[in-house]
This record gives structure tokens, C-alpha cells and sequence, in this order.
């Protein structure tokens, strides 16, 4: 089947995201033809320049599943030395012959090509008309942006990101032992050991949802991303940011299993308490804070 397709990173696939999605779509039916969107396996700048490369907000499988959730169909890439060094042209050309292009919608700062970063939607239109491509731009959502999110992210500030993205920014990870504190005290924590191309939060504690090896079912969870601080001098402090969720509502076996956290919003930042007792009595008045955060989160998804 001829295929409608439309081309980039989609990290995060946020509002700007779908808005490229539905005018794909909605093109796609009114021609007959298949809706895809052309993505990669990694962020360009992984390859072309790996100290200029920005984190991921999402693993490249989730990506992939939020677009075909919006009804498109997904195409990831290999994004190689030879696709890199691939003229605006050769590429046009390539989709065309190679999975039967007839359409391109482009986003409003979409460029592609290895001498594409000057050229205009003029410039894609002529190339598509002499190969057989029909180039069309779709509409921008200002000021909404992959950097924008990631931005946001990185501060904590959960609720400008979810704004910008039109669903909770997420950190996924798996399941590896850790010290037991939590267990200890009556808060048993999962260990997450995120990508390291993952963008981070700020240090603090987290209002989240937590899906078990991609359930379709979330669990109230508290997250500690941090040092552990008040551990500090002990056998038990942490020299590297950790990722701790308290999930609320399971007694299931985690070691070893895929953890997605959706962030609903910034509790606290992370402090040194002056004792275990003072610690244990602030974790229990963030669980109920969570509670109320996902519960009001399932009022206003009508859950």
C-alpha cells in the first residue's frame, strides 16, 4: 500500500508531536493512503556529535508505542553513518523507491539530508515533485518543543511538562537490588537502574503511577530521585543519583522487572533528616499526599 509518511526524532511524542500525527492522518484517509512516521533508533546527535546530544525523554520502544497508539504506524531506523551522509534528495528518493512514499508532511522546523539544515519547505516540495512526492507542511504548536520538556524536566517542574507533552513525563527503568532501607523502615522501595541517556528530574520526591513490565494497570507510587542523604556517612549513603519508587498496592516480586513511572507532580526536595524516626514520619505524609494526587488524577481522566 502507498504510504503517507511523515519524519523525526518525536522524543517524548508531545502536542507538537500529534499535531504533525493528526494532519498525517487526516491527509493519509483523504488519499488512500497507509500513515507512518519515520523515526529513529537514537537522537542524531548521538552520532554526529555525542557531547551535543540531548537526553532521551522515552525509550525508543515507548516511542514507538505512543505513535501507534495515535494511529499511525511506526517506522524506526537505524540512524547509521550511511543515513547520515544521505543528500535531502538521495533521501526523498530513497522513501519513495524503498517503502513507496507518495506523501510527506513535514513539521514546521522539519529538515532532513546531510545538506538539508538551509533548505526550505520550497526546496523539499521542488525535490518531491521531480521524484513523485507530494511535500505539505503541517501546522506548528507553539511554543512546544522536545527541549522545552526536557527542560522542565530537569527542574522538577512535572506540571509545565505535562503540559507541554499532553501526558506525564515518564522515566522507565529496571528493577536491581539495593540496600533494604526501605524495607526496613516500612517503605520497601524498587531500585531503578535508569539509561543513562534518560533526561533526569531535580532531586526530590515524586507523586507517580507505576506500571509493572508495561500493565496496563498503574499502582500509586512515591519516588525518591536522589542521594539519600539523611544516610549520609554511613555504609548506606548513595554516591550516585538513585531512582527509588515506593509502589503502593503490590506485594509483587520486582527484582528483575520493567518499571515505567509516569511523574504526576513534585512533592518535596530531598533533605537530610535528623534521625530515621523524623524520615519514616515525612514519608508517611508524602503516601498520602500521593494517594491524593493519583486520586485526583482519576477524577479529571474520568477513571
Amino acid at each position: 500500500m502507498k504510504k503517507a509518511v511523515t519524519i523525526g526524532t518525536f522524543d517524548g511524542v508531545h502536542r507538537g508531536h500529534r499535531l504533525v500525527l493528526d494532519t498525517l492522518k487526516r491527509e493519509a484517509q483523504s488519499r488512500g493512503l497507509q500513515p507512518v512516521a519515520i523515526t529513529f533508533d537514537r537522537h542524531p546527535l548521538e552520532l554526529v556529535a555525542p557531547n551535543r546530544a540531548p537526553g532521551n525523554l522515552m525509550s525508543t520502544e515507548r516511542k514507538a508505542e505512543m505513535i501507534r497508539r495515535e494511529g499511525v504506524e511506526p517506522l524506526v531506523l537505524p540512524f547509521t553513518e550511511q543515513l547520515r551522509s544521505m543528500r535531502a534528495y538521495e533521501w526523498l528518493d530513497y522513501i519513495h523507491r524503498k517503502y513507496d512514499v507518495d506523501l510527506l508532511v513535514a513539521g514546521y522546523d522539519n529538515t532532513f539530508g546531510s545538506d538539508g539544515i538551509d533548505m526550505s519547505i520550497a526546496d523539499y516540495k521542488a525535490m518531491g515533485e521531480a521524484i513523485g512526492i507530494d511535500v505539505i507542511s503541517a501546522p506548528e504548536e507553539e511554543g512546544v518543543s522536545s527541549s522545552a520538556v526536557r527542560k522542565a524536566v530537569k527542574v522538577g517542574d512535572i506540571k509545565n511538562a505535562t503540559l507541554l507533552l499532553g501526558h506525564s513525563p515518564e522515566l522507565e527503568g529496571r528493577v536491581a537490588p539495593g540496600f533494604h532501607i526501605g524495607h526496613e523502615i516500612g517503605f520497601p522501595t524498587a531500585n531503578l537502574q535508569i539509561s543513562s541517556r534518560m533526561v533526569m528530574p531535580s532531586s526530590g520526591v515524586y507523586a507517580a503511577l507505576a506500571f509493572i513490565e508495561n500493565s496496563e494497570n498503574g499502582y500509586p507510587a512515591m519516588v525518591n530521585i536522589g542521594y539519600r542523604p539523611t544516610f549520609e556517612g554511613t555504609p548506606k549513603e548513595s554516591t550516585h543519583l538513585t531512582v527509588e519508587a515506593h509502589i503502593i498496592g503490590t506485594k509483587e516480586e520486582l527484582y528483575g522487572k520493567a518499571v515505567r513511572l509516569e511523574l504526576l507532580d513534585r512533592l518535596r526536595d530531598e533533605k537530610k533528616f535528623s534521625s530515621v524516626d523524623e524520615l519514616v514520619e515525612q514519608l508517611e505524609r508524602d503516601r498520602e499526599e500521593t494517594l491524593l494526587k493519583v486520586e485526583s488524577k482519576e477524577v479529571e481522566s474520568g477513571e
